[in-house]
Formats: C-alpha cells, structure tokens, sequence
C-alpha cells in the first residue's frame, strides 16, 4: 500500500499537459494493397427457392460451404440440413418477429456495400503490413432473425448479422436493446465492429496484473491501433460513442482524471471498478451519470496516443508486446 500511495502521490504531482499531434504509425510505409472478399450470404439466403426447398438448401451448401454448415449448427442451432429445410420457409415468411419486413430493409440498406469494401480493403491492407503472417479473412453478410451482430466460425472468415446495424431508430430494436445499445447499430459501424472483433480476437490480454490501469491500458491499445488501421473511420465510432458522448469526454477529460487519481482507482482490482470503467453500459458509474459507458477504455486511448507521441521509436509491435502498464503511463507524459 506503500508503494501505491508513492505512485499515486507522484503522478498526482505532475503538471499535465497536452500530449499534442497524433503519431501515424503508417507514415512512409509501403503498404501491399489487400483485397476483402465479400460474400453476399444474406442475399442468397433471403432468396431462397421455397417452392423447391430440398434443393435450395442444398445449394447454399454447395455455394457456401466454408460458412453454411456454422451459420446452420451454431447460429441457427439447427442440426443439419433437413432441420433448415423444415424450417426456412416459415422463418423467412415471419411477421410475429418482423423478420420477413427485416430482411427486405436489410437488402436494401445494403445493396449498395461499396463503402464498406473500400474501407475493409483499406483496414486490411494496414493489418497485413503489421501482421502479414495473418490471413486476410473473407466477409460473409448474413441474416439470422437478430441472433448475433458478429460471428466467426474460423480464423478466416467474419460473419457480419447485417440486420443488426438497420439504424438506430429501427423500430425493432426498441424491443431488443437499451437505448445506449443503438448507437452502434448502422451501417457505417459495420467495418469499426467488424475489425475491432477481429483484432481482439487475434491480439488476447497480455496484461501481468488485473489492475484498472492493466485493463486501461490494453484497452488503449486496441483502440489506438484501430484508429490507425481504419484511418477514414470517425473518432467516436472508433470506441462507439456519439458525437455528443465523445465531445463530453473531450470537455471533460482533466475532471475525469482528476478524480480517478483522487480515489486512486487506478490500482483497483475489484470487479465492480473494473466493471464500472471498462463495460459498455449506458454510463460510467464511478465518474458520472452524464458521462458515457467504457470511460475507462476512452482514456486508456488518450494515454497510449499520448505514449506513441512521446515515444517515437517505439514500434506497434513493441506496444503492443509492452506488459508494464506502469510504465507506459509514467512514459506517456499524459497530461489532460
């Protein structure tokens, strides 16, 4: 307790600054464009031949068949083909779930994806710079009846439930989410969740203690190394927040350090902070009721892109292999 109390006293001593421009991590490098293949699984599935179910079905098999078989047995629950022939054509004719109104939105919402090509391309291009032993995955769009906004069945391929991301005032998700929930569910956050998912997926917790500032700090991390992959994605979608969420942390932020230097919570291991900083929910609860969910993981970023400007030689690599969360913070000068 000490040795905490030394820390904490010392940090609190620091006159903090500004950490000013952000680094770009991609500056002068030679990137091999990649290119995301998306499979229009929706469409296929949406349009399937009802009057002639048996082979419909055994088409998606056959056209599908590094996805359909997952999509079947783990979304679905269904255990083989005949069960999903048995039940297509009532699923996909449903009004009590909206479903059959929810599939015609979807198709047309997104039937044009170029937006979402161009900018998978892009990310991908600067994940395989980075980590070129990985596999650039393949995109299947799918429909399931609001099961699941992300799925992966394998290391080589991102399911994306297109439904889930209507809009958010689709009037189905009022009987499906909290309002807080919403912001992210359209279109233009598809490529954010899609790649943030396939990053923390590929890139664990490495943190040696469980700490809030360890959990801050991997967090950062992530969401540094997404800005920096997804360079044409807005600042607040990058962590999910509105506008206004994201302008009130920015007005916000020397308060909000403030007080958790104050209550020393920084070095707190108890679920309930850890929780209350680090989930999605519709506030912070150990800061504010006006503030936003996950504030923890928004002022990891401002640490972490406060460390990378001050440490110019430091390489993404060497971030993100960095398990002293200690010293990334006392190396950041972060100072809001």
């Amino acid at each position: 307790m000490k040795h905490l109390f030394c820390i904490t006293t010392t940090l609190l001593c620091l006159l903090w600054t500004s950490c000013g421009h952000k680094r770009d991590i991609f500056e002068g490098a030679e990137l091999t464009p990649q290119h995301v293949r998306i499979e229009r699984f929706d469409s296929a599935f949406i349009h399937v031949d009802t009057t002639n179910i048996d082979a419909s079905v055994e088409q998606l098999y056959t056209r599908y068949p590094d996805f359909t078989p997952y999509f079947v047995s783990e979304l679905l629950g269904l255990p083989n083909k005949d069960s999903l022939a048995a039940i297509l054509p009532r699923f996909l004719a449903d009004t009590t779930l909206r479903i059959a109104q929810t599939n015609r939105d979807e198709q047309q919402l997104f039937a044009d994806i170029s937006l979402i090509q161009k900018e998978l391309d892009e990310g991908f291009t600067r994940i395989h710079y980075l980590f070129p032993e990985w596999p650039v995955p393949a995109v299947y769009l799918f429909v399931s009846g609001y099961v699941s906004p992300l799925y992966f069945p394998s290391d080589e391929i991102i399911g994306i439930g297109a439904e889930m991301y209507l809009g958010s005032d689709y009037p189905v998700y009022n009987q499906m989410v909290y309002n807080y929930q919403k912001i992210t569910m359209r279109k233009e956050c598809v490529v954010g969740d899609a790649v943030s998912a396939f990053l923390f997926r590929n890139i664990p917790y490495n943190g040696t203690q469980n700490r809030l500032l360890d959990q801050m700090i991997y967090q950062g991390k992530m969401l540094f190394l997404l800005d920096q992959v997804l360079p044409s994605e807005k600042e607040e979608q990058i962590i999910g927040y509105s506008r206004e969420q994201w302008e009130w942390c920015t007005a916000n932020e020397r308060d909000i350090w403030r007080l958790m230097m104050d209550k020393r919570d920084l070095f707190k291991t108890e679920a309930l902070v850890l929780t209350s900083y680090m989930n999605d929910g519709p506030f912070t609860s150990e800061v504010s009721q006006d503030s936003p969910g996950r504030l923890g993981a928004w002022v990891g970023w401002r640490i972490i892109e406060s460390y990378m400007a001050h440490n110019k030689d430091v390489t993404m690599h060497q971030l993100l292999e960095n398990t002293d969360a200690q010293s990334i913070l006392e190396h950041s000068h972060y100072r809001p």
